[in-house]
């Protein structure tokens, strides 16, 4: 019997090995038209992803409104009204975020188009500027000042140049303009899909999560069911705390950079600051970034200044880095900076921008479990903790 059961057994552990090995060889066979298939499957459900990243994104400050609307209605109304309170929670939610697109849009998009406009007419004066600035300081050294005066740049042979190019690349440009509108249009449509999405979501995530809970508990054991609804809490609290300290973080190095700057009367205090702003919303390297387009944009009008801005970010950075994010950002997705920095750098180099962006909530989820499950094996094993002691 036992001897049966154990061929039986080898058997079946065979024939699974050998239809695994089948379907490795099939896949990796035909990688094009799994990578084409996957593509296809995407593209239907992308609007229905950009709706519920829509809804997570607005759940955040949702959640925050509505808690403060149920306070005011209970000391103002004996009745209780969730559905009016949800309503008028989305209204302000959604009055919010397109009041901080319009401000970005009006406020930041103009000044730069003119900042933009102001620095092509300046190019040449500012590296002849630039140069003559170099041949001061570098007076004491003839022999780099003599290398330095004797460049010259042709602007006339530069535009010509630049206009050569433009007429070669006409055709691939129409082209590739044709494809961009599209795409455009295409975007669009999804987009519209997936706000449409996002509201039902918003307004059904009780009964949606409700749903979601029973057929997880009726598929599987209890226990199990309940390790994945455990995940699932975790997961969702470490997103939305980072996603609201990223962005408060944002806020507060934006406006330290506008206060400052216009303290030190620099110029483009308040589109640098917001650059900044909008680039710290990008982990660690964001910052760096917003830095670079400040420099080159106050470079155009003093190098000097420039090199004082330089100074100032390092500065305001290193408040940043020590005493603002470990506090806001560190504190809400419970990561050690090491951990951060390394969930950064490969989630950059897998997926780009959107890869800092999630590495470091789903970092923060492993590193909760892991630290959950060694744990409780400690206490199992009722190991001294003494010898974890460096």
């Amino acid at each position: 019997m036992n001897k049966g059961h154990f061929k039986d057994s080898q058997v079946v552990k065979g024939i699974t090995i050998g239809a695994v090995l089948i379907v490795i060889y099939l896949a990796l066979n035909n990688v094009t038209g799994i990578l084409d298939s996957i593509s296809y499957l995407a593209g239907l459900v992308m609007p229905f992803i950009i709706g519920a990243v829509i809804a997570f994104v607005f759940n955040v400050p949702m959640k925050a409104i509505e808690k403060g609307l149920n306070r005011l209605f209970d000391k103002r109304c004996k009745k209780k009204h969730p559905r009016l309170i949800r309503v008028l929670a989305y209204m302000l939610t959604l009055i919010l975020i397109l009041a901080i697109i319009a401000g970005v849009l009006f406020v930041v998009v103009p000044e730069l188009v003119n900042t933009i406009a102001d620095l092509i007419g300046q190019v040449p004066t500012a590296v002849n500027n630039l140069i003559n600035w170099l041949q001061v300081k570098l007076s004491a050294y003839p022999e780099y000042e003599e290398k330095l005066s004797s460049i010259s740049i042709n602007w006339d042979s530069v535009l010509s140049n630049v206009m050569n190019f433009l007429s070669i690349g006409t055709k691939g440009i129409i082209n590739g303009g044709i494809g961009a509108i599209s795409g455009f249009f295409s975007g669009v449509a999804n987009f519209f899909i997936g706000f449409v999405f996002s509201v039902y979501v918003l307004f059904q995530k009780e009964r949606l999560t409700a749903q979601c809970k029973k057929l997880m508990y009726v598929c599987m054991p209890e226990n199990r069911a309940d390790k994945i609804v455990e995940v699932l809490r975790l997961t969702n609290t470490t997103f939305s705390n980072f996603l609201s300290g990223q962005c408060l973080e944002a806020c507060i190095l934006g406006t330290m950079f506008v206060i400052t700057l216009s303290i030190l009367r620099m110029p483009y205090a308040l589109l640098i600051g917001i650059i900044i702003a909008v680039t710290a919303l990008i982990p660690i390297v964001g910052a760096f970034i917003g830095c670079i387009v400040g420099v080159i944009l106050i470079m155009m009008t003093s190098p000097l200044k420039a090199l004082i801005f330089v100074g100032v970010f390092l500065i305001l950075q290193q408040i940043e880095g020590n005493l603002i994010y470990p506090h806001v950002v560190g504190s809400s997705v419970g990561l050690p900076g090491i951990w951060v920095l390394v969930a950064v750098t490969i989630g950059g180099n897998l997926f780009g921008i959107m890869g800092m962006l999630t590495f470091i909530p789903i970092s923060s989820v492993c590193y909760a479990l892991l630290r959950t499950y060694v744990n409780r094996k400690v206490e199992e094993k009722e190991i001294d903790k003494g010898k974890f002691k460096g």
